[in-house]
């Protein structure tokens, strides 16, 4: 498949006004917004909500034309390299902020891989008609079970008189989990077992609205970066869920560890966000690669493009070889938003551009604040916040050592219970 590297004009036009957004809202807000954790960046909420709603209207009305549960996407080249470069641009203003976008998100996609025509319309309208900002949230990760999900203790049992499912377990780590919960028209897709002497086929993803009694926040931790955005624990303690708030068939397919047909489409959704993962850390490490490149031009080091390499200074050398892996983490990445625009599949090509660009913008990060030295260390500057935002791209959807073990099973033809 041959990659067209020509921005189509209304994508052009449309970053443009995401570029101010990032510029004149974002990275003023920045600083104050790190400062103070979880206050919510309600100028850029506002500011981008319409677009957001409008956005989300002609992906439903594109999802609910084409008459079936299979995710169909716009015409190539369009829809999610939009998509892509808008979230490089907004995380390039500020990752955390950026993460606080209206809209249904990690549980949206969750929706848009399985959910029924009926699904689709009657909980991703929300995202697209309301008169104002809510959130979507995905809610997997537990105490005891993060990247092996087949160790997920959470319970869904159907109550046979009403046909409602009760929910019980609990969810940590869960990104805008309180934001989507506080909002009257928010909601969680929540993973449990139906049956755990199934294994992963006894998997299920719920959509547990926002007011459910039962459902509970617990704690909104204190992170490390990207602190605008609420990572939340959920309890949730015989929460009653509606018997069609099941995403997939509520029987089940196969036993001894397979994978249900629900299971591997709701799981496919992290094929169209890891390279939107991905896309976040590109912004952050620009935004790192272009600060430090105009703080050392002020002190006289320039980059000499065409010299030989081993003519280069040390200093030299490091930048253009953190260029040289960013670039090659923006050509995965648009490798992967292709192939979703192509409507091919891509979880091979995902997971190398989430794994690349996770470890490249961690790298630079850390790689910037000790070329400015104590400059790159203080707080008058962004680079230090940079540098501790970066590190989430590595870690959520899949950490970097996650996503090597996906490439290589898909590259050596090994299953997970052959490669572990």
């Amino acid at each position: 498949m041959a990659i067209n590297f020509e921005v189509p004009d209304n994508v052009q036009q449309q970053m443009a006004m995401v570029q101010m957004v990032a510029e004149h809202v974002m990275r003023p807000i920045s600083r104050d917004i790190d400062e103070n954790e979880h206050a919510r960046p309600w100028p850029f909420i506002e500011q981008m909500w319409p677009f957001m709603r409008d956005m989300q209207k002609r992906n439903l009305e594109k999802l609910l034309s084409n008459g079936d549960s299979t995710p169909k996407r716009e015409g190539p080249g369009v829809t999610n390299l939009r998509l892509m470069m808008m979230v490089e641009m907004l995380s390039w203003g500020d990752a955390g902020i950026y993460l606080c976008l209206p809209g249904g998100q990690l549980g949206g996609a969750a929706i848009e891989a399985v959910g029924t025509p009926e699904q689709k319309s009657r909980f991703l309208n929300r995202f697209a008609e309301g008169d104002k900002p809510s959130w979507g949230a995905m809610a997997m990760t537990e105490p005891g079970a993060g990247s092996d999900t087949s160790a997920i203790q959470a319970t869904a049992v159907r109550d046979e008189a009403t046909g409602e499912w009760i929910l019980n377990g609990e969810k940590i780590f869960c990104t805008n989990g309180k934001l989507a919960l506080d909002e009257s028209d928010g909601l969680v897709v929540v993973w449990a077992s139906i049956d755990k002497g199934a294994g992963r086929a006894g998997m299920r993803p719920f959509i547990v609205e926002a007011g459910t009694p039962g459902v509970k926040v617990t704690k909104v931790e204190i992170k490390h970066g990207i602190r605008a955005s609420d990572t939340a624990a959920i309890v949730f303690d015989n929460a009653r869920i509606p018997a069609d708030n099941i995403l997939g068939s509520p029987e089940v397919e196969q036993r001894n560890g397979g994978s249900s047909k629900g299971f591997k489409g709701a799981m496919a959704t992290f094929d169209a966000t890891r390279p939107l993962v991905a896309a976040s850390a590109l912004g952050i490490g620009r935004a790192s690669l272009e600060f430090l490149k105009d703080k050392l031009a002020e002190n006289g080091v320039e980059i000499p493009y065409g010299r030989s390499y081993h003519k280069l200074t040390a200093i030299q050398r490091d930048v253009i070889d953190m260029e040289m892996n960013l670039r090659a983490a923006y050509l995965l990445t648009l490798r992967a938003i292709s192939m979703l625009d192509h409507k091919e599949q891509n979880s091979l090509e995902a997971s190398m551009a989430k794994a690349k660009a996770g470890k490249v913008v961690t790298q630079i990060g850390q790689r910037t604040v000790e070329l400015l030295g104590p400059a790159g260390y203080s707080r008058e500057h962004l680079a230090e916040k940079w540098m501790r935002d970066s590190k989430i791209n590595d870690i959520y959807e899949g950490t970097g050592q996650i996503n090597t073990l996906i490439v290589a099973r898909r590259i050596l033809g090994y299953s997970s219970s052959e490669l572990r």
